[in-house]
């Protein structure tokens, strides 16, 4: 059981980039939301089922960005209470504005030094985050220290080798203007090709593992809809479009343009998106 002062605090641990620079790229929430989190909310029903979790389940989001899988558990699951907790005081302040439910809490807080006592949770999960962390090994064993006896532990990561065409498009033009953005190219995340997040789960000690892949398709009403949101600054991705000056903009949109097969601005782009997910349970 959680203890009273997490009870009527709901105090926080967090999501986990610690001193890594990449923090930097993750400041502003409503850009964030427009760029990804809204493609985190397509993601996070497919989630959800794969995870399982009871009804009445007491459930961590560890790294909740703009809260999407944390709200799905809570408007899912309606005797559930949550917890999303993430690095980022911006995005946890976003959270807390759009939250209209008591049994869901957004605190700030670390999480590879999670401050919630052992077994404080039946569920913990991490969706789309676990790849930023420093030491992801150390933030699955804080997910498996707050989570009792027969929880569950649960993970995903988008495929950005293969299955993430949004950022594979993005990236393959970007790297065909400049060959030194092949560095920064998101290809190179950990955890997020087929296995590894198995490999850590089975290295972590956790039993009845399952790795799937989630599918989905990103349906962008206009050519403007994919690109304008790189131009926000959020992300890897954002982060290399704003360094970039105006004449290196408009050459690496109009190379997206023809790689998407769009030449009017209004064109739709249907891209297909798929993330690795991983499941075990705590012995």
């Amino acid at each position: 059981m959680l203890s009273r002062r997490a009870v009527l605090s709901w105090a926080g641990c967090s999501l986990v980039l610690g001193q890594n620079p990449t923090r930097s790229q993750f400041a502003d929430a409503r850009a964030y939301d427009r760029f990804m989190g809204r493609w985190s909310r397509r993601l996070a029903p497919l989630f959800l089922d794969f995870v399982e979790v009871a009804n009445n389940a007491r459930v961590l989001d560890v790294g909740c960005g703009t809260g999407a899988f944390a709200m799905a558990v809570a408007n899912r699951k309606t005797e559930s209470r949550v917890v999303g907790v993430d690095l980022s005081r911006e995005y946890i302040e976003y959270c807390r504005t759009q939250n209209p439910l008591n049994r869901v809490r957004f605190e700030v807080g670390d999480a590879q030094n999670l401050g919630f006592p052992d077994g404080a949770f039946d569920a913990a999960a991490s969706m789309l985050a676990l790849n930023f962390v420093p030491n992801p090994n150390r933030a699955v064993a804080e997910m498996k220290r707050v989570t009792a006896p027969g929880g569950r532990i649960a993970a995903a990561v988008w495929d950005y080798g293969e299955g993430m065409q949004m950022l594979r498009a993005f990236w393959g033009a970007a790297v065909a203007l400049d060959p030194a953005a092949e560095a920064k190219d998101e290809k190179h995340m950990p955890l997020c090709r087929r296995g590894e997040l198995q490999q850590l789960w089975t290295d972590m000690g956790l039993a009845r593992i399952e790795e799937r892949p989630l599918e989905m398709r990103m349906d962008f009403p206009s050519f403007n809809d994919y690109w304008e949101p790189f131009t926000l600054g959020e992300g890897p991705a954002g982060a290399y479009v704003a360094q970039l000056n105006a004449a290196q903009r408009d050459a690496l949109r109009a190379e997206l343009k023809q790689r998407l097969n769009a030449p009017r601005d209004a064109d739709p782009v249907s891209l297909l998106a798929r993330a690795w997910a991983v499941r075990g349970d705590v012995i």
